[in-house]
């Protein structure tokens, strides 16, 4: 059982061990803001990996810019967000389907339904401050015609609490952090995928 549970873990950590060294190069460029910013924004619609790795990497590499990186993640996954509004709105039959299909949540988006009757606001910040995919919840925002200001504000709320938290707690703790994660590396992952395999899992059981 051991051996199953280390090759199942071997490839993602390895991946997002080469992923955590790549981000930390890439956020001592001059382009670590754009990257930043495009991966906020792709990641609330289509793309698989939260942008706080990337965020990590930035704040431990210059924790003065704290405030004005998580800034900028905000910004980013807030408008990625109405990209993942149009894709349920306009495209959902071509590829909000897809995306859906890939991730494998195609019984989400009737539960997320359910809960957008219920209470729409709570679901979106619910998703935008926690590990539940966003890209899902965006998506089936614009698939169940939610009203955008809704959407935006929810999503500025929580994705700015979940960033600016984030950033915050490195802007104090930033040294000792940096230290662990160089010297644990392989549990933080462990953590990591934890946190995303259990966010699809969560929102799979949303209903509940």
């Amino acid at each position: 059982m051991k051996e199953k549970i280390i090759s199942i873990l071997k490839a993602p950590l390895n991946q997002l061990k080469k992923l955590y060294i790549w981000t930390v190069r890439w956020a001592e460029t001059k382009y670590a803001q754009y990257a930043l910013f495009a991966i906020a924004f792709a990641e609330s619609s289509f793309f698989p990996l939260p942008p706080d790795i990337l965020l990590i990497a930035m704040v431990i590499s210059d924790v003065k810019k704290w405030a004005v990186n998580a800034f900028i993640c905000t910004a980013g996954s807030v408008l990625g967000s109405l990209l993942g509004y149009l894709i349920g709105w306009g495209l959902y039959e071509t590829a909000g389907k897809f995306l859906v299909n890939t991730y494998n949540l195609q019984s989400a988006v009737e539960l997320v339904g359910r809960k957008y009757a219920e209470n729409a606001f709570l679901t979106i910040f619910t998703a935008a401050f926690t590990p539940i995919p966003y890209k899902v919840i965006t998506i089936t925002a614009g698939l169940f015609k939610i009203p955008l200001s809704v959407l935006i504000l929810a999503s500025i709320i929580g994705r700015a609490g979940r960033f600016f938290l984030v950033a915050g707690c490195l802007r104090v703790f930033g040294k000792k952090i940096s230290d662990s994660i160089e010297k644990y590396f392989d549990i933080f992952s462990i953590i990591f995928v934890t946190l995303l395999i259990g966010g699809f899992i969560a929102l799979k059981h949303f209903s509940k």
